[in-house]
């Protein structure tokens, strides 16, 4: 019944009405506690006046003093209101034991309370204490006696309880009201409400055209009328995400890319027909599962992976399906902020670009293979007639012809060394050696032109590095290369440093200079065939754009990664990774 809105105003009435009450109550009986408890302190206060006292002094002094005194104070017994309810003791100063009193009881234990203690040390016993079911006050009698006085709070209780009589029947009369005015008042709120919920369960039926007509100014009228204008604007966003849809599948259905979308349960959301196509998916794919289906095509990619480690990163996998080849991107998407929803896949083919990457790499190497023979002897020519040449215009168009000759050889053997990458043809030789022993012979050999140049080279093998298994020859080439590039791109009078040490199982590299540095959107491209960042100064140098190439593919052969970080005009770091194993590990 209480979870009705009317009823819980309702209840809320009554238990205000309730609520009221008992505190009022507990006030009241406070105050009548503290009033009773000062008037009867200031009544003994008042009764045992210096002329009392002195009275019983008198009394005491003479020969029969505890008659005289018990006499003296029946005397003043209305003054200090001695009543059933109030009654006055004799007690000896020096144990307080009961020596008489106004009920004419012969033998009484009287418990030693604070003010009759207080009595005993000569002082008044005048202390209040509320919590105590009596009250009591002990003055003293000359040098034997104590004349206590002590109250059983009746009077007050008794008043007290008849105040919370009538607060009862008071209380039961609130909540009977309470519940009559609170029902009827709970109407003119719950009854807009009613009519609210079942408009809201229309429009949650997909009713759009909903209104409440309620002309009310007070917040309910402001309930309804904003009610309205959120229909209006529902409506509006369902009509623009419906446009949106249809737009968004009929691009899905008629991209050449495939597309396919899965929940954070694995299952398929969409696939558009290209990716049907593409997969030789026939159903609409609702029994695939991300996990299983990627597996099959040998992808190595779960789910796990993109929700929790590649969140914001896009993976992409190479899917081979019936002969052909296709580039698959993976990508998780959020539908709230921060909560992840599933991912998505785009497919692309790239069967044809594979076949036309194929041949130009054939064709390359091809050309390659043909170039050696006539460049070789060009060379032999051009050397032949450089020793009988004559100095002059002749020798210096023969030096010309060598240089570009001993170029375009370089270009042929780097072209050579890539085909023989990409066919997988190059045989490495692996074996034991120590990098620390290689970096050194290396900067050894390489300071000479450093110093032609004015260049600081320096090494620094910052810890101990375990003896590496791969090919040292290769390696020589990849540490060579990147230091002749710091030597040609780093002006005269420069710094290169070389540093070298082993972290968490991997051996690692850093080869730093201060030169000219990289642009940061060369960076990116740094490692394709052929690509250099300043062309005019490449050709100048020699350089053939095939350097970083190969150096990426021999540090990928051994299991390593290698980096480049730069910043134009300040410098660039390269940083290479290779993993320490021995030559019993695979």
């Amino acid at each position: 019944m209480f979870k009705s809105i009317q009823w819980k105003l309702v209840l809320m009435f009554v238990l205000l009405i309730l609520a009221v009450m008992l505190a009022f109550g507990a006030f009241l009986q406070n105050r009548i506690s503290v009033f009773y408890h000062n008037n009867f302190r200031s009544a003994m206060t008042l009764a045992f006046s210096r002329e009392l006292t002195n009275k019983l002094e008198e009394a005491v002094r003479t020969g029969d003093g505890l008659n005289a005194l018990t006499q003296e104070l029946a005397t003043y017994s209305g003054r200090m209101g001695i009543s059933s309810d109030r009654s006055y003791y004799i007690l000896s100063r020096r144990t307080g034991e009961f020596l008489a009193g106004s009920d004419n009881v012969t033998d009484l234990e009287i418990e030693r309370t604070d003010n009759i203690l207080a009595a005993m040390a000569g002082k008044a016993g005048d202390k209040v204490e509320p919590y105590r079911d009596y009250l009591d006050y002990a003055v003293v009698a000359g040098e034997e006696y104590i004349v206590y006085v002590r109250d059983n709070k009746e009077q007050m209780l008794e008043l007290i309880r008849a105040i919370y009589s009538i607060l009862a029947q008071a209380l039961i009369a609130g909540i009977l009201i309470s519940m009559i005015l609170g029902f009827f008042l709970s109407r003119t709120i719950t009854r807009p409400i009613s009519n609210l919920t079942r408009k809201a369960a229309s429009l949650a039926r997909g009713n759009f055209d909903t209104k409440i007509d309620l002309k009310a100014n007070d917040e309910i009228g402001t309930l309804a009328s904003t009610f309205n204008h959120m229909t209006a604007m529902v409506k509006s966003s369902m009509e623009e995400i419906a446009k949106e849809k249809n737009k968004l599948e009929t691009m899905f259905r008629y991209m050449t890319d495939g597309i396919m979308a899965f929940d954070i349960n694995q299952r398929a959301m969409h696939i558009n027909p290209a990716a049907k196509e593409m997969l030789g998916i026939e159903d609409d794919g609702e029994g695939i599962a991300f996990d299983s289906y990627f597996e099959t095509l040998n992808a190595d990619i779960c789910m796990a992976q993109m929700l929790y480690i590649d969140q914001q990163a896009t993976v992409e996998r190479r899917v081979d399906v019936g002969g052909k080849n296709f580039k698959a991107y993976f990508a998780t998407f959020e539908v709230a902020e921060d909560k992840l929803s599933g991912v998505i896949v785009v497919l692309q083919d790239i069967t044809e670009a594979q076949r036309l990457d194929m041949s130009r790499r054939e064709f390359v190497a091809n050309v390659s293979h043909e170039l050696r023979t006539p460049l070789t002897t060009i060379k032999s020519y051009a050397e032949t007639l450089l020793d009988t040449a004559p100095d002059g215009e002749e020798r210096r168009f023969l030096d010309v012809i060598n240089r570009e000759v001993d170029r375009m050889t370089r270009i042929v053997k780097d072209l050579l060394t890539l085909s023989s990458l990409d066919n997988q043809k190059l045989v490495l030789s692996f074996q034991n050696f120590s990098l620390e022993e290689l970096l050194r012979d290396i900067t050894a050999k390489m300071s000479i032109e450093a110093k032609n140049h004015k260049h600081e080279m320096v090494f620094f093998p910052s810890t101990a590095i375990p003896d590496l298994y791969g090919d040292r020859d290769r390696l020589e080439q990849v540490v060579t290369n990147i230091l002749s590039n710091a030597l040609k791109y780093t002006p005269d009078g420069g710094k290169i440093e070389v540093y070298a040490g082993y972290l968490y199982n991997e051996a690692y590299i850093k080869i730093k200079d201060n030169g000219i540095g990289i642009k940061q959107q060369d960076l990116p491209r740094v490692f394709e065939r052929f690509y250099r960042a300043d062309k005019a100064r490449s050709r100048e140098r020699g350089g053939t754009g095939l350097g970083l190439a190969i150096a990426r593919n021999f540090i990928e052969l051994h299991g390593g990664t290698i980096k480049i970080d730069s910043e134009y005009g300040k410098g660039t770091e390269v940083l290479i990774k290779l993993p320490v194993k021995t030559s019993s590990e695979p």
